[in-house]
């Protein structure tokens, strides 16, 4: 009866569940079975099985099936799989492995899910302090629940179970380009940056005896292509994401608090403040582009500055003015050096080719323009400081008197 009313509840949300398999005859028939106890409506992708699985997808005419001859892996077989769903009318995919460590018996928590999160993606949270667990996973998943908190502020128990639940709509309007196992990192993350929610379920996990597991993943080489994906994620966050959501939080109301707490009832003098600011404009046009605000927060720190007004400084690298930093980068720049100099303004136009050969002209100007930048904007508010802004010090003493 149980079985019958999950049955009903998959049609009613247009849920189906799809299942990635790539030689995994031994176990892909019986993860078949036990998802059938719970919805018919399954989407098999075959990704260039060479074993027997062929002929073992021929036993189940009632499941649809998405195959093609050549290997090309789990993260091009789910996106061949959500392309499908999403063509047939489904709402949402429940992704499940095909080697049989996860329990069907655990779809029910997925699709109850739906109702208290409709535009979430949910991820199985498996237990990995329990016992049997590979150190290998474990230390693997832990290495991704820092990266994907560090790139979305999110945090996350478990970033690489693939026992998930997607919203469709919005996988369909997204590019991605991955292929192979990072695509469980790349997806999750830029739907996080594109606003959807991302949240967890606890599910069961079972690992196969070493001598009988059948693992794909290829330690040397996955990791590595996981580790290039978080760099180039992490410095398009620090470029991209972060000053965009940095500007969409700027309201009239939130530049009044920050001026008002920050600036004209912080307690600190003039010049610290007038620090501040000077040392977050430098660090927003130095050329260490994606490590800027990284290295801007730990000098506050050194120098005991305030952390807000230096990060806030330090935005003006945000999208529109980078091309006016790169532009007074290399005219300053061409001031210094004179051997093969970039004339920019009789020049065509930036790009990272010019750029990769005029560097020397790049990184003397920049640090020219973030010294000219910071003195100049230091001399004019430490004069506004004195002109608009009374000494914490003096005030207290007017209040007391």
């Amino acid at each position: 009866m149980a079985e019958n009313k999950y049955k009903e509840l998959f049609r009613e949300k247009k849920c189906c569940v799809i299942i990635p398999t790539y030689n995994n005859h031994h176990t892909i028939k019986q993860v078949i079975y036990d998802v059938l106890v719970y919805t018919g409506q399954i989407i098999v992708v075959n990704d260039g099985s060479t074993d027997h699985t062929s002929e073992i997808l021929k036993e189940f005419t009632q499941i649809d099936l998405v195959s093609y001859p050549k290997n090309k892996g789990k993260g091009y077989a789910l996106r061949q799989g959500f392309k499908f769903a999403w063509n047939k009318g489904y709402e949402y995919a429940i992704t499940i492995d095909s080697d049989g460590q996860h329990f069907a018996s655990n779809l029910p928590t997925f699709i109850e899910a739906i109702d208290e999160h409709p535009n979430a993606i949910i991820i199985g949270n498996r237990n990995m302090d329990q016992a049997g667990i590979p150190g290998k996973s474990s230390f693997g998943n832990r290495f991704s629940n820092f990266w994907f908190k560090f790139e979305t502020g999110i945090k996350m128990p478990d970033t690489q179970s693939g026992f998930r639940l997607y919203p469709l709509k919005p996988l369909s309007k997204m590019f991605l380009f991955t292929r192979k196992y990072e695509f469980e990192i790349e997806v999750i993350v830029r739907a996080a940056w594109k606003g959807v929610e991302v949240t967890d379920v606890p599910i069961q996990i079972y690992y196969a005896p070493k001598e009988t597991r059948v693992s794909h993943f290829r330690p040397f080489r996955d990791f590595s292509r996981v580790s290039v994906l978080n760099t180039i994620l992490v410095i398009y966050a620090l470029l991209i994401v972060k000053p965009f959501v940095f500007i969409r939080k700027l309201n009239k109301k939130n530049i009044q608090s920050f001026f008002r707490d920050q600036i004209f009832q912080s307690k600190e003098p003039n010049y610290k403040i007038t620090f501040a600011i000077m040392l977050g404009l430098f660090m927003g046009v130095a050329p260490v582009w994606g490590y800027q605000m990284i290295i801007a927060f730990a000098l506050a720190h050194l120098l005991k500055l305030n952390k807000v007004i230096v990060l806030v400084a330090s935005n003006i690298s945000i999208p529109p003015m980078i091309p006016l930093i790169l532009f007074a980068s290399f005219k300053l720049g061409s001031f210094f050096i004179e051997s093969n100099k970039l004339n920019v303004i009789y020049h065509k136009g930036l790009s990272l080719d010019l750029i990769k050969d005029n560097i020397v002209q790049y990184l003397v100007g920049s640090l020219v323009f973030g010294l000219v930048l910071a003195f100049t904007f230091g001399i004019l508010t430490y004069i506004l400081l004195l002109v608009f802004r009374k000494k914490p010090v003096l005030q207290e003493k007017y209040v007391k008197s």
